[in-house]
């Protein structure tokens, strides 16, 4: 402990001294001053304090809950994090590609790479681990199920899985290798002429892979792009630039950072020759589509070279860089703003208060200023992009939401997927009557409730009723509307039959095809792929918004 306090003590005075080396003035002598305070503050919590104290883990929080002060996304990593920050960097880490949750207790596959040990070695969405190499999980609480599953390349890890529908323990023996999750899980063709590609990260391939599937697109016929970056929350700046340069002409401006270090000022261009200038493109946005994915959509937006679909983007507009700090820790840190070509920052005025869904909620006019893009079309900044082409956002039931919060689409995935060991092809697969009538009996004995956005409604105004003493003149009739508007569970499941459905084959679909699967499968309903194809379909009116003559 001794030597722990002389390291604390050595580390914040060669801090301090940082410090004034730099700029020895009265901010940072504050700083040193405050530090030494809270070093003297750790020693005596470790000499006095009843329990022993952990300092990794109180350093750690202490950390955290200073940055937490500044902006979301200024994070500390610690050296047993380091492993999770390449792998979110890279997109690479050595195991075995499956995504491992505890429900209830119990560490069940929530999702499985395509390509990956796990696949090849037939595990299932839903598989319940109960060992690994030997590990019991089910009496050691403390094993750490996703460090156990990863490890040197080309060795073997030991599973003890439990299935749904099979009566004993299945014995798996699956070969760790490199996993890398792709940027782009899925692309294809939507019809004859039109390709998609679904880009859902900006790690270190991002750009080669969105190439090559718009390379290989084109081979077959695609005579019209959608880029879809929705859910997409971001990842490296210069994979956002090459993917911006696919579609636009070299040396382009794509984007440029301003901040506090002003040698770190940069404005970054299309560094190659682009792939298609000329494609028609269409990108999808919503509302967690953010940071490096709302350059590519800006870009493309300020550029006038595609049009943009779906609802406001998120809004991040910082920049961060890593910072190495000592024993093997790092410090990602917000240094600057990127302004897109038509001179906007997106980023949300105010980072600190969000809707429940993460969103930017509305801003006042007062508050945004106007830019103009390459055709003088009237663009504004101040929080996220916004579409040229806006749709609403699909909003669940209250019955589709209670019954996904508590798994139940999950569980009886498993239970599908167990009675029917093979389904039609994602595109094709449907439930018929007698399969959704077998989940609803399947519902009868299991618990979950909600309640409805009319019944809070009615709530909220009784409560002012009563408030307002208004509440005993019209106490009867409170009541018998309450008595009619008071859900029932029976009555829900027929009358929100098909959004219940539609859900429940997703789940099915996911479980068995994976990734791709799913994606084919929401082609059928997705109001985003249905209003780009009905755009593409009247190309005079796709030219007049990028026109800005609609």
């Amino acid at each position: 402990m001794k030597h722990l306090r002389k390291l604390t003590l050595a580390a914040v005075c060669m801090i301090g001294v940082g410090f004034f080396a730099f700029r020895p003035d009265e901010r940072f002598f504050e700083i040193a001053r405050n530090l030494d305070i809270y070093a003297t503050l750790f020693k005596e919590l470790n000499r006095y304090y009843v329990d022993e104290i952990n300092p990794n883990r109180l350093t750690k929080m202490s950390i955290e809950s200073m940055l937490k002060n500044l902006d979301p996304y200024t994070n500390f990593y610690a050296e047993d994090e380091i492993e999770d920050y390449r792998t979110m960097t890279t997109g690479q880490y050595t195991g075995i590609g499956a995504i491992i949750t505890n429900n209830k207790g119990k560490n069940i596959i929530y999702s499985i790479l395509e390509g990956s040990p796990a696949e090849k070695a037939g595990l299932h969405i839903g598989d319940e681990i109960v060992k690994i190499d030997g590990v019991d999980l089910t009496t050691r609480k403390d094993a750490n199920p996703d460090k156990l599953m990863k490890g040197q390349a080309n060795s073997t890890v030991k599973l003890a899985v439990r299935r749904v529908g099979s009566p004993s323990l299945l014995e798996m023996n699956v070969t760790r290798e490199f996993v890398k999750t792709g940027n782009v899980p899925y692309y294809g063709m939507l019809n004859d002429e039109v390709g998609y590609i679904d880009l859902k990260d900006f790690n270190q391939t991002a750009a080669r892979e969105v190439k090559t599937a718009l390379v290989e697109l084109k081979g077959k016929g695609m005579k019209k792009l959608v880029l879809d970056v929705r859910e997409n929350p971001g990842g490296l700046l210069d994979q956002a630039v090459l993917i911006c340069n696919l579609f636009i002409p070299k040396d382009a401006e794509v984007v440029s950072n301003r901040g506090k270090v002003t040698e770190w000022n940069k404005t970054y261009t299309a560094p190659m020759a682009p792939v298609d200038t000329e494609i028609p493109l269409v990108v999808l946005v919503n509302g967690r589509s953010a940071s490096a994915s709302e350059i590519v959509s800006g870009v493309i937006q300020d550029y006038d070279r595609g049009v943009l679909i779906g609802q406001r983007t998120y809004g991040k507009g910082l920049v961060q860089t890593t910072r190495d700090l000592s024993y093997n820790t790092k410090l990602k840190v917000t240094v600057a703003k990127y302004y897109i070509p038509s001179g906007r920052c997106i980023q949300a005025i105010d980072y600190s208060h969000r809707n429940d869904d993460g969103s930017v909620g509305k801003i006042p006019d007062s508050l945004k200023v106007a830019f103009k893009t390459r055709n003088g079309r009237t663009v504004y900044d101040g929080g996220g992009v916004e579409p040229d082409v806006p749709t609403e956002l699909v909003s669940r039931t209250s019955i589709v939401n209670s019954l996904n919060s508590k798994g139940l689409f999950f569980d009886y995935a498993l239970k599908y997927r167990a009675d029917h060991p093979t389904i039609k092809p994602a595109k094709e697969f449907e439930l018929n009557d007698a399969d959704y009538q077998g989940f609803v009996n399947w519902l009868k004995d299991k618990e979950y409730d909600y309640t409805t956005q009319v019944e809070k409604d009615l709530s909220e105004l009784e409560a002012s009723a009563k408030k307002e003493k208004y509440f005993d003149a019209v106490q009867e009739q409170f009541k018998a509307l309450k008595t009619k508007l008071t859900h029932s569970k029976d009555t829900d499941l027929a009358m929100f039959k098909k959004d219940i459905k539609q859900v429940l084959e997703r789940e099915i679909v996911s479980h068995v095809y994976l990734q791709k699967g799913e994606r084919e499968f929401v082609f059928r309903t997705d109001p985003e792929v249905k209003a780009a194809l009905d755009l593409f379909k009247d190309m005079p009116r796709y030219d007049k918004i990028l026109k800005g003559t609609k």
